[in-house]
């Protein structure tokens, strides 16, 4: 009764509609008993009772639309709050009806992705890497003897329904007895891996045990290794070790590869593919988050046959070790170069204007803005889509959640409209969501959007252009100085080594005169 009377509540607008019925079912009685106690009808009489009855019927048919359109409101509103909502209004089955997207990725940038993505749909599903970055295993890991889960406990996070509450549990470290140094993340999914005799299947049934939104499946069930091939010959092994040797060796990435070779695509996965409205690759580190998944056997097939849209999420930033100087081109030439054609349909790419001062410590770091080369990317035959995906974290360039979900939904929305299927309770859902995330974003501080001047660049390099090259000349004048100090107090510190040896040897030799002239003395 309480979510019954919650639909007359002054905020919902739902009376007014109801009062437009009563009164129209009023109007159509009232013509109707015109009709049963009138004995002669004459042409002004029925005029009435014909308009009463039109009147009637079309204030109940707008009524009920407007009834549907505004109940179908109040739920876009109250589930994307994502509470448990006990009211009439709320109705699980309609909601778990939309787009079914898969996530392809690892690290923060496909989580990112999933954060966004999880208030428009339940049917996403993440898959993530199996490979550790080349980092000493943990206390946890190598007593419980697991396979490298971080990514996939990082994304069981981020599709979460409350994320820092899930984040405690998982990472939850006990610190006492013999569960010692372990992990609750560790334990719980070693735990369901021996329930299930099966790690995909145990990943997956996370989904209702955790009560998380979506699900996440592992790209195959053996630990891969990720290799890096540079122009040089040279192959660097491991996620951690790739731009260590790249950066030393002052070499570019030819190709990577993953070892096993011949490493089986997870139960699950082809089929999550083939059956996507929409298949999202990236962002993230480019050859060690995003090229390694694609190399799984079957995965690259599954992608090129479905016959959803293939999305790639552009990265905002280079990488250091990996992407240095990549272009918006470059980065969809190094995918094409690995899988082959097929694999892109549409490429998001970032317009928002980033201040020089946030640049100014990935400059010092190596990374730059990817350069927009518009031209270029379009000639890969990928269509572009411009949006202003940058925002900061914690001084941090970052991927707007939601932003990156809006331009995939309005993708989905633009295809369900060209199909006809404006009534389609999946159309309506995302279409009110749409505009009331819409709305909600115009309430907030926005980036400035960015357009792009006549030769394809943003017109914020040339805003600001002076000042970058400024800001990067100072800290080059910086690293130069500092380097001319290491190297002063380098020769400073050889010329006081000097002077305190060539000091030893002069004491030595008056000590060694001494002892000689005592030598004489004595023989004397």
């Amino acid at each position: 009764m309480k979510g019954f009377f919650s639909w007359f509540k002054s905020g919902n607008k739902i009376k007014r509609w109801l009062i437009l019925i009563l009164l129209s079912m009023i109007a159509i009685c009232y013509a109707m008993s015109t009709v049963f106690v009138t004995n002669v009808l004459d042409i002004k009489t029925i005029i009435k009772i014909v308009v009463l009855f039109v009147i009637g019927f079309a204030g109940i048919v707008f009524g009920c639309v407007s009834i549907q359109k505004r109940t179908l409101e109040i739920l876009v509103k109250q589930t994307d709050k994502r509470d448990n909502v006990k009211s009439l209004i709320y109705d699980k089955k309609v909601y778990s009806q939309g787009p079914k997207i898969v996530v392809i990725g690892g690290g923060s940038g496909l989580n990112s992705v999933l954060r966004g993505l999880k208030t428009y749909t339940e049917n996403i599903t993440a898959v993530v890497t199996v490979s550790d970055y080349g980092e000493r295993k943990t206390d946890s890991r190598m007593i419980l003897n697991t396979l490298p889960l971080e990514d996939i406990k990082e994304s069981i996070i981020a599709l979460a329904k409350n994320e820092d509450e899930m984040r405690n549990l998982v990472n939850h470290k006990f610190s006492y007895g013999s569960l010692n140094s372990l992990s609750f993340g560790d334990i719980y999914l070693l735990a369901m891996q021996n329930l299930y005799s099966d790690f995909s299947k145990s990943v997956e049934k996370s989904k209702d045990i955790l009560n998380i939104i979506g699900r996440v499946l592992p790209v195959t069930q053996d630990e891969i290794q990720i290799c890096a091939e540079l122009i040089d010959g040279t192959v660097a092994k491991g996620r951690n070790e790739i731009p260590d040797i790249i950066n030393e060796r002052v070499s570019n990435i030819n190709r990577v590869y993953i070892t096993p070779s011949n490493c089986k695509i997870a139960p699950g996965v082809a089929e999550a593919i083939r059956e996507a409205d929409a298949i999202i690759i990236g962002p993230g580190s480019l050859y060690t988050n995003v090229i390694p998944n694609l190399l799984v056997k079957g995965v690259s097939k599954a992608i090129k046959e479905s016959k959803g849209f293939k999305i790639y999420i552009s990265n905002i930033m280079t990488e250091p070790g990996q992407t240095y100087n990549y272009s918006l081109s470059d980065h969809i030439k190094a995918i094409k170069r690995h899988i082959g054609e097929g694999m892109i349909d549409y490429c998001i790419y970032d317009t928002g204007v980033v201040m020089p001062e946030y640049i100014r410590k990935y400059n010092m770091q190596g990374a730059e803005l990817v350069e927009q080369d518009i031209q270029k990317a379009k000639a890969e035959g990928v269509k572009l889509i411009k949006r202003d995906l940058a925002t900061i974290d914690n001084k941090f360039i970052r991927h707007n959640p939601d932003a990156i979900a809006r331009a995939v939904i309005e993708l989905i929305c633009e295809d369900l409209k060209f199909k006809d299927k404006q009534n389609d309770p999946q159309y309506l859902i995302l279409s009110q969501k749409l505009k009331y995330k819409k709305l909600e974003s115009n309430q907030k501080p926005k980036w400035k959007k960015q357009k792009l001047d006549k030769t394809g660049k943003s017109k914020f390099y040339s805003k600001y252009e002076e000042r970058i090259l400024s800001i990067k000349e100072s800290d080059e004048k910086l690293k130069r100085k500092m380097i001319a100090d290491k190297k002063s107090n380098q020769i400073l510190e050889r010329v006081s080594g000097m002077k305190k040896y060539n000091a030893e040897i002069m004491k030595r030799k008056e000590l060694e005169e001494q002892e000689r002239k005592k030598f004489i003395d004595s023989l004397k």
